[in-house]
């Protein structure tokens, strides 16, 4: 029988062989079998059901044209994707990418991630993800309806409640996700309100959703800083990215006492040193779509920087990466440690360099992966489902809780699975074993298909 490395070198070589030029999957595969080495020392028995084989190959890859017609009466194609990656634990479930970056590699690392994260939530979730390269920036209203709409044409075709239910991500808010929900309502003549979550309040949406991936970032550095006998009250934080998730991280973390100094766009980043006055943040960004820079307009005492990656450069205690995936880099690593940084927490997906990743745990920065620090969004997803499921509606507050507890029990999973496997302070290891453990039980159960 092949050792545990030999197993997964063997593994990760087929998988590189069979998914060239997909170097965003073949990081995302890398990174969690780096995990699996102990894993498999401790279950050698598993190696024998193929289950990396398995588990790294999608159940179902769909690619379609979308075709739809311009304010100018041009007729624009763009390539939609969907892949539903694993059901061993529920339908599948991951956003919808709108953004010229997206090619298939990127769709399938985010929903080989998927898998993983949507196992540690403690709900009924598979993975999957989806998406478009079309750009919704400087789209007029009725570009984006006419698209959402063409998008749905094929997709309906492959989703459902107990099947798939795709969310919002990168360039799909509540405006995309009404759009798609609409047409398919239309064409599939039902009113499945559970084919789509982070909908409307006022037709089957859940409060906290549009909070809830910066919210459970913060629970989840929260519980990482009660391990450390710390807190925010009083830490310097710097938030990169200024979109959904970046918001409600800064604004949960200054509730909880911490002063974030700086937040970034594309285009640059904001330092304040007075702390960011996130209400001005979410009127360029929600209400006028603005650009972070328009934020010296309102502060004028606040400084602007062309330029995003040196965003790093600013001292602070705690560290959150909250734009895109590889935006904190080795250079960005080697920075924060200098400054002292203590804390770094994915909001974003893989937003850390694999190399920046492993940096900062030889330097014992306390490293929160996104698949468990960020998925709050997905859990509160989650429970979007199950109140459209029940036909209920739950307070604020109620939501509210459970993301707390769900995002505490992430850690704590994560956390229990590093220190069986004897690296306590390691929840990079502790959340893909955790994860991987769950998923890899059901598959056993379910047999060979």
């Amino acid at each position: 029988m092949m050792t545990s490395r030999e197993y997964i070198n063997t593994v990760f070589a087929q998988v590189v062989a069979r998914n060239a030029n997909e170097p965003e999957f073949q990081n995302a595969v890398k990174e969690v079998f780096e995990s699996l080495v102990p894993y498999f020392e401790k279950h050698p028995e598993l190696i024998e059901a193929g289950l990396l084989e398995r588990v790294t190959e999608p159940e179902r890859q769909i690619f379609f044209r979308v075709p739809w017609v311009d304010d100018q009466g041009k007729i624009q194609v763009n390539r939609g994707f969907r892949v539903q990656f694993n059901s061993a634990l529920g339908p599948y479930k991951g956003g919808l990418r709108l953004h010229p970056s997206v090619n298939q590699s990127i769709i399938k690392f985010l929903g080989f991630e998927q898998v993983f994260k949507n196992a540690l939530t403690t709900l009924p979730m598979g993975g999957g993800k989806g998406g478009s390269d079309f750009d919704p920036k400087g789209k007029s209203d009725a570009e984006v309806m006419r698209f959402c709409q063409a998008f749905m044409a094929e997709l309906y075709r492959h989703i459902g409640a107990d099947v798939d239910v795709p969310a919002g991500d990168i360039g799909v808010g509540g405006r995309e996700i009404g759009f798609l929900y609409g047409y398919y309502k239309k064409i599939s003549d039902t009113h499945t309100q559970g084919i789509l979550t982070g909908k409307g309040l006022h037709y089957g949406g859940s409060l906290v959703r549009t909070q809830a991936t910066g919210y459970g970032l913060v629970y989840f550095v929260e519980r990482m800083l009660q391990d450390l006998q710390l807190s925010f009250k009083d830490k310097q934080v710097v938030v990169s990215g200024s979109g959904n998730v970046a918001i409600y991280a800064i604004e949960k973390a200054q509730a909880l006492g911490a002063k974030v100094v700086a937040c970034s766009d594309s285009s640059g980043y904001i330092v304040d040193e007075a702390g960011i006055k996130v209400e001005i943040v979410k009127e360029i960004k929600e209400v006028k779509r603005g650009r972070i820079k328009e934020y010296l307009d309102a502060v004028p005492s606040a400084k602007y920087v062309e330029g995003c990656q040196g965003i790093w450069d600013i001292a602070c205690d705690i560290a959150l990466p909250c734009a895109t995936q590889g935006e904190l880099d080795l250079e960005g690593a080697k920075t924060l440690v200098s400054h002292g940084c203590k804390v770094v927490a994915e909001g974003a997906n893989m937003p850390t360099t694999l190399e920046a990743t492993a940096y900062l745990l030889e330097h014992q920065v306390y490293f929160g992966p996104g698949k468990a620090a960020n998925a709050g969004g997905v859990a509160t997803s989650g429970l979007e489902m199950s109140q459209n499921s029940a036909r209920l509606s739950w307070t604020f507050e109620e939501v509210d809780a459970k993301l707390q507890w769900i995002m505490s029990s992430i850690y704590d999973n994560a956390k229990n699975a590093a220190t069986e496997y004897k690296d306590p302070f390691n929840l990079v290891l502790g959340a893909n074993i955790a994860g991987f453990d769950k998923v890899a039980k059901a598959m056993l159960s379910q047999g060979v298909i």
